[in-house]
């Protein structure tokens, strides 16, 4: 079964221009988590995000398109990343997101493809 795994960033978009995404050791034990993740089978695709501000909302609901700048919702935390992972059951998918967090000393939130 696939997860999705979001990294949840609680740093200011001034931060984020400032500092970047992460600090050169947690990008580097994320490069070694991600290497496991490999060698185990268990990895399907990854990214990181840009900062809030540089999204776009789109909104094609209505006649005509809107596209509006800036994130979707205002909130101390955003989607910085993610990993999709391949796992037997939750209870994998569980230990290895937690692993992940410490690896870009990140919370992150779990949810199964449906």
């Amino acid at each position: 079964m696939q997860y999705l795994v979001s990294v949840i960033d609680d740093t200011t978009d001034e931060e984020l221009r400032r500092t970047g995404s992460g600090t050169p050791a947690e990008m580097a034990a994320i490069d070694v988590f991600n290497d496991r993740l490999v060698a185990e089978s268990h990895w399907v695709f990854a990214g990181g995000l840009g900062a809030p501000s540089a999204a776009t909302v789109i909104d094609n609901r209505g006649g005509e398109a809107m596209f509006t700048d800036g994130p979707f919702l205002e909130s101390k935390e955003f989607l910085a990343g993610f990993w999709i992972i391949e796992a037997a059951d939750l209870e994998v998918a569980l230990k290895l997101a937690a692993e992940g967090s410490k690896a870009c000393n990140r919370k992150v939130e779990v949810r199964p493809f449906l």
